[in-house]
């Protein structure tokens, strides 16, 4: 088992530590994965619901105390679930599905977990005033697992972003480096 120092920057001061290559990466590639199926079982459940809509959560789920309920004079849940239905319902089903395919196939796991944290930062904002959490939530948790996948590029430990980034386009274009991952 192999062992490497990190040596970092955090806050303005320098870190440093061992770690255990296998073990990080049985851990990046366990969360990558758990986190897929999370996000995977969110949306096909909502999917294969043709009853399903985000009207019902934004009109009834979402407190009367939230912060949110009265922004700038406007109630953003009301209008949300009543003017962007339409849009709002398939990109949820839609996008849930999409981060969590991307995450369990390792493919464009940076551009998943990026589109996982922003879904989860809108229902962490919408989940207050916290009931069972101050401040933070498990919304705010998978926020930050997702910033992890991403940050580390959990997508080249056996995922299929290991295999895109190595094609010509890729050499071509280094910037697509970011989605990857």
């Amino acid at each position: 088992m192999s062992s490497r120092k990190l040596e970092s920057e955090i806050f303005g001061r320098g870190v440093e530590f061992a770690y255990s290559e296998r073990w990080i990466g049985y851990s990046l590639l366990s969360l990558r994965l758990i986190m897929g199926w999370v996000f995977l079982y969110a949306g096909l459940s909502k999917v294969i619901d043709p009853e399903w809509s985000v009207r019902g959560y934004l009109n009834y789920a979402i407190s009367p105390e939230n912060p949110l309920r009265d922004f700038l004079g406007y109630d953003v849940w009301s209008i949300m679930a009543n003017d962007w239905y339409w849009l709002l319902t398939p990109l949820n089903q839609v996008g849930l599905t999409l981060v969590g395919i991307a995450l369990l196939l390792g493919i464009f796991v940076r551009l998943g977990a990026f589109g996982g944290a922003l879904m989860m930062t809108f229902y962490w904002l919408a989940s207050f005033p916290l009931t069972d959490a101050f401040v933070i939530d498990f919304h705010l948790v998978y926020v930050l697992l997702l910033f992890a996948v991403g940050a580390f590029g959990a997508g080249r430990i056996l995922g299929l972003d290991a295999y895109l980034e190595e094609l010509e386009i890729v050499e071509k274009y280094p910037q697509l480096r970011l989605l990857l991952g």
